[in-house]
């Protein structure tokens, strides 16, 4: 009930869900009205909570095997039950965002979340019930998926009231909440704390920041109160799932996104491990130089935003592919090991603004932007789950390092993808502002 409470009132917010300029409300220094100010770093804060559960459950995942005496391949099963969670709430996601609005999903989603992350907790470490534990993956997978599509539109709906490109800060934040989710869960794992005890503390947190969060989040339309001279939102279409899926930019951005993803997760895989069996590092300093991507994609998603406001979508992404690209080629052929963490760098700040900027993208019409995020993640999200599997068998036959040159040979024709991520004609997406007229 109290969660109901608490996801019900951000309902009754006293913003308008119209453009930022036509709310009638307190301006913050830059001019924005200060609700729209609080929904971003809402969302700021629920990116951030939703890295910090899904690094919590992943850093732990050594000590669940232990409690549960798993084979590999056994834990890797058991590991497909959150990514068929995962896969099954990107297929609905965009209609209960559509029908309930981001805020809604939300808090109904991280109910999920935390009882799929305590509940796993519970039965790996108080129990030791591998049933148990599948099925709090599922929950957990489940919820951050339906979080995952919310989430990214409540921060497109953001991002055009605030008219300037702040979608990949707040992935920025998702990668800042998952490093703390690691640093925990090493830390806990140093110290023997029981598996059961820290997921279910984590839990609670994850749950109560974000049923806090998702008060200041935008309205639905047409919940907030009217506002003179104010043009009406159009009412979202419940039933444009199917059709989004027919929609040609939509999964051409989808594709570009697929690759984005991709180029992003053989990184979070296998980078430690290809400068391990590569380069002949330790396994402290492969984990280190997979601190250096990690970094690259928080600053390329912090700094980007800017870019992106001077010189638009296309001309930028252009730039952080072609670097995406010669970095994963420097980090493999590079032949010496400081050479390649440059590399490295390189390769973290490309693979940055795929993601985010996609999904930015397929929501720039905010009446169909529920089921085009939806559409999007769910092509996208193929990478993930099929891009490992594909690189481990690789791998076997022409080395782990090696098989991370598929990553500039997918890049490639990614190229030819870039002009669907500029907005449709009468779109509310962010707008570029134009060059500084020449001095006279």
């Amino acid at each position: 009930m109290i969660g109901r409470r608490l996801i019900v009132s951000s309902r009754r917010s006293p913003v308008s869900s119209t453009d930022a300029s036509t709310v009638g409300t307190g301006a913050g220094p830059s001019g924005v009205p200060a609700p729209v100010l609080a929904a971003r770093n809402a969302v700021a804060v629920v990116f951030a909570l939703n890295g910090l559960a899904i690094a919590t459950w992943f850093s732990r995942v050594p000590a669940v095997r232990e409690a549960l005496s798993l084979s590999a391949g056994r834990l890797g099963l058991l590991l497909l039950a959150m990514s068929a969670g995962s896969m099954l709430a990107l297929s609905t996601a965009g209609l209960a965002t559509q029908r309930f609005g981001p805020a809604r999903t939300v808090g109904g989603a991280v109910l999920l979340v935390a009882g799929g992350l305590a509940g796993a907790g519970v039965a790996a470490g108080a129990a030791g019930s591998l049933p148990g534990v599948a099925v709090g993956l599922f929950a957990l997978g489940y919820g951050a998926g339906v979080c995952e599509v919310a989430m990214n539109v409540e921060g497109a709906a953001v991002e055009r009231r605030l008219r300037r490109t702040v979608l990949p800060r707040f992935h920025a934040a998702w990668s800042l909440g998952s490093v703390a989710g690691a640093g925990l869960g090493a830390g806990a794992a140093a110290i023997g704390l029981p598996v059961a005890g820290h997921l279910a503390v984590l839990a609670v947190v994850v749950l109560v920041g974000t049923l806090l969060a998702v008060r200041a989040f935008l309205p639905v339309p047409g919940t907030g109160p009217a506002v003179a001279g104010a043009a009406e939102q159009p009412t979202p279409r419940r039933g444009g799932l199917l059709a989004a899926w027919r929609e040609p930019r939509t999964l051409l951005i989808g594709l570009l996104v697929l690759a984005a993803a991709f180029t992003e997760g053989s990184a979070n895989d296998w980078l430690a491990v290809a400068f391990v069996d590569g380069y002949g590092f330790s396994e402290a300093a492969g984990a280190a130089v997979f601190a250096v991507f990690v970094v690259g994609m928080t600053l390329g998603r912090t700094a980007g935003t800017v870019a992106i406001d001077r010189w638009g979508r296309v001309p930028v992404l252009l730039t952080t592919i072609v670097l995406a690209g010669v970095g994963a080629l420097l980090a493999v052929l590079a032949g010496s090991g400081p050479v390649a963490i440059v590399g490295v760098a390189l390769w973290g700040l490309g693979a940055s603004l795929g993601f985010p900027v996609g999904m930015s993208a397929a929501a720039d019409e905010e009446d169909h932007a529920a089921a085009r995020v939806s559409v999007v993640a769910a092509i996208g999200y193929t990478a993930f789950l099929a891009g490992p599997p594909l690189l481990g068998l690789l791998g076997d036959r022409v080395g782990t390092l090696r098989s991370l040159l598929v990553v500039p040979l997918v890049l490639l024709p990614t190229l030819a993808l870039l002009p669907a991520l500029r907005p449709p004609a009468g779109s509310s997406g962010p707008k570029v502002p134009p060059p500084p007229a020449p001095a006279p």
